[in-house]
C-alpha cells in the first residue's frame, strides 16, 4: 500500500525535513544552542501571529495552551463570555468553569459564525463591565466553521475584557493580525498548519495581557505563562521541553516563511474549495454555512443510506487515506477532511479519486469522475498574488 495520508483535522502529514529534523540528537536544553533555537522560533512565529508582542513555547497541546491562558489571565469568580461554535469552544468554557470562572455563553447555530452583532450587543449591555474575559474560537474543527475575526474585533470595540484566541487549526492557514484586532492572548499548536508532530503550543501575548497575567490570582504551576515568559528570557523554558518537536517546530517555520504566507493561504484555500467543489458534484451536503466555511477542515453530511465508519474504514485500509469522523452529538452523522500538512496537490487528487471511488462502492449514486473533475478544476488554478 502507498504511505498514509492524513486528511484529518491534525495531527497531519509532515514533510521529510520536519521528520528528519524531529530526529536529531539531542542538545542541552538549558544551553546556549536551545536558546538561540527558542529565540529563533519565537521571531519566526511573531509575523504569522500578526503580532510584535512577546512569544512563549509551552511543551504541551494546543488544548494545554488554552488551559494555560484562561488559568494565567483571571482570577476565581471572574465572569467570562465564552462564544462557541462547537466542541472545542465548549471545551474552552469547560476549562474556564473548571478553574472556577463563571461562564456565560452566547449561543450560535451548528454550522454558523458567530453573529458579531449579537456579541456588539451583549458587550453593549454590560454597562457595569463584569465581563472580564471574551473566548473565541477562530477556527472549529468539529463543524468547519471558520470566524470573521475582524468582524468579532470590531464588535468587541473598547470593552475592556481581555480577549482569548483559540487559533490552534486556524493560525498559519489564513491571515491573522494580533495587533490590529487587539486580541490579548491567541493560542495556536505545532501539529496543525505548521506541519510539525504535536507536543507544543505556541502562545502571543500582548502588552494589557501581561498586565492581567500579572493581577490574575487563579493557582497554577505547569501551565503558567508569567512563568513561561520568565524562563523564556532566560532561553529557555520551565519544564523539560520535548527537544525534538522544538527541532521539528524550528524547521517547520522555516519552511512556513519559504513558501511565503501568501501561498500558503492560497493553499488551504483551494484546497478546501475543491472539497467543497467534489461534495457538491457528488451530492454531498456541507454542514457549515457557505460564508463560514473553514479553510482548514470541511465537514460534510453522510449520505442517506451510507454510514460514516464504513466509509472511513475503505479509504483507510483500501486505499491508504485518513480522513476524520464526527463529534459529541455529530458522532457517525457527518465526515471531516482537513486540508493542513504537507499535502502536494496530487496527495489531494489520490484522496478524492479514493474518496470516489468509496462512496460509489458504499452505494451513492454519482457518475464516475464527476466529483473528482470538479475538485480538479479547483486544484489545477494557479496562484496569483495579492497586488
Amino acid at each position: 500500500m502507498a504511505k498514509q495520508l492524513l486528511f484529518i483535522p491534525g495531527p497531519v502529514t509532515c514533510s521529510s525535513a520536519v521528520l528528519e529534523a524531529v530526529s536529531r540528537p539531542m542538545i542541552d536544553h538549558r544551553g546556549p544552542e536551545f536558546a538561540e533555537l527558542l529565540e529563533r522560533i519565537a521571531r519566526g512565529m511573531q509575523p504569522i501571529f500578526g503580532t510584535a508582542n512577546e512569544v512563549v513555547i509551552l511543551g504541551c497541546s494546543g488544548t494545554g495552551g488554552l488551559e494555560a491562558a484562561l488559568a494565567s489571565s483571571f482570577s476565581p469568580g471572574q465572569k467570562v463570555l465564552g462564544c462557541p461554535v462547537g466542541v472545542f469552544g465548549q471545551r474552552l468554557a469547560t476549562i474556564a468553569k473548571t478553574y472556577g470562572l463563571e461562564v456565560e455563553l452566547l449561543e450560535t447555530p451548528l454550522g454558523h459564525r458567530v453573529d458579531a452583532t449579537a456579541l456588539a450587543a451583549r458587550l453593549q449591555a454590560d454597562a457595569a463591565h463584569e465581563i472580564a474575559g471574551i473566548l473565541l474560537t477562530h477556527n472549529e474543527t468539529s463543524t468547519g466553521v471558520q470566524n470573521d475575526m475582524a468582524a468579532l474585533s470590531q464588535a468587541i470595540g473598547d470593552h475592556p475584557a481581555t480577549v482569548i484566541v483559540d487559533s490552534v487549526s486556524g493560525l498559519g492557514a489564513s491571515t491573522f493580525t494580533m495587533d490590529a484586532w487587539n486580541f490579548d492572548v491567541v493560542v495556536t499548536a505545532s501539529q496543525k498548519a505548521l506541519a510539525v508532530p504535536p507536543g507544543a503550543a505556541l502562545v502571543a501575548v500582548s502588552p494589557r495581557g501581561w498586565e492581567r497575567i500579572a493581577q490574575a490570582k487563579i493557582p497554577r504551576v505547569y501551565f503558567d505563562l508569567q512563568r513561561a515568559r520568565d524562563f523564556a528570557k532566560q532561553g529557555q523554558t520551565p519544564w523539560t521541553p520535548a527537544v525534538p518537536i522544538v527541532f521539528g517546530l524550528d524547521t517547520g517555520i522555516e519552511l512556513y516563511h519559504a513558501e511565503g504566507a501568501e501561498r500558503v493561504y492560497a493553499r488551504h484555500d483551494r484546497y478546501s474549495r475543491a472539497i467543497r467543489a467534489f461534495a457538491q458534484a457528488a451530492g454531498v451536503n456541507l454542514l457549515s454555512q457557505p460564508e463560514a466555511s473553514s479553510v482548514t477542515v470541511t465537514a460534510m453530511y453522510v449520505p442517506a443510506g451510507l454510514e460514516a465508519a464504513a466509509i472511513r474504514k475503505a479509504l483507510r485500509e483500501e486505499h491508504g487515506i485518513v480522513i476524520g469522523g464526527g463529534q459529541a452529538e455529530l458522532k457517525g452523522k457527518i465526515l471531516r477532511m482537513g486540508t493542513m500538512g504537507a499535502l502536494s496537490t496530487s496527495d489531494v487528487t489520490r484522496a478524492f479519486e479514493a474518496f470516489e471511488t468509496v462512496l460509489r462502492q458504499q452505494g451513492l449514486d454519482v457518475t464516475a469522475g464527476a466529483a473528482v473533475r470538479a475538485a480538479s478544476a479547483i486544484l489545477e488554478e494557479e496562484f496569483t498574488a495579492a497586488r
